[in-house]
């Protein structure tokens, strides 16, 4: 009997987020310097800014004594042990569900990895638009997020087509 073909090789593309998060961290970390100071991409929409965050999405639980820094270690590293379970027992060709799953597993990696090695998360994409301003991001973030909204919108328009 042939074993079932599942999407786990896909885990490829959440090793392509870590490396270019980590990547991506050691340039902010080595070329923007100080902490805080805006360097324009696109004057009025997009600056690399150095920031750290202790917290979660938005700072959530920045202000923590400390606990917050196990708690999201631990909450990472459960979320993608489920992802990684929901990836094998996908198939391979199912790349509506393979591709964000692997997208959001490779972000909370890259954020975990900073984590447990500085206590922090280094963020650094700043974009923003006259008086509006979105929280400092970083590529790890993007993974989270894209995979999160491919997840959504695959699984809606999915599920209309079935039916």
């Amino acid at each position: 009997m042939k074993p079932k073909s599942n999407a786990l090789p896909w885990l490829w593309l959440s090793a392509v987020v870590i490396v270019l998060d980590q990547l991506s961290k050691w340039w902010a970390l080595t070329s923007l310097q100080p902490a805080g100071t805006p360097h324009p991409v696109i004057p009025g929409f997009l600056n690399w800014t150095l920031a750290f965050n202790t917290g979660a999405a938005f700072s959530f639980l920045a202000n923590g004594s400390g606990w917050q820094r196990w708690f999201f270690v631990l909450l990472a590293v459960v979320i993608s042990g489920v992802l990684v379970v929901w990836l094998a027992r996908t198939a391979r060709s199912d790349w509506k569900t393979a591709m964000p799953l692997a997208l959001i597993i490779g972000g909370a990696l890259g954020n975990l990895i900073d984590r447990l090695h500085a206590s922090q998360v280094t963020d650094f994409i700043h974009v923003y638009f006259r008086d509006w301003s979105y929280p400092v991001f970083n590529l790890a973030d993007c993974g989270i997020t894209v995979g999160a909204v491919m997840l959504v919108v695959f699984g809606l328009f999915t599920g209309k087509a079935k039916a």
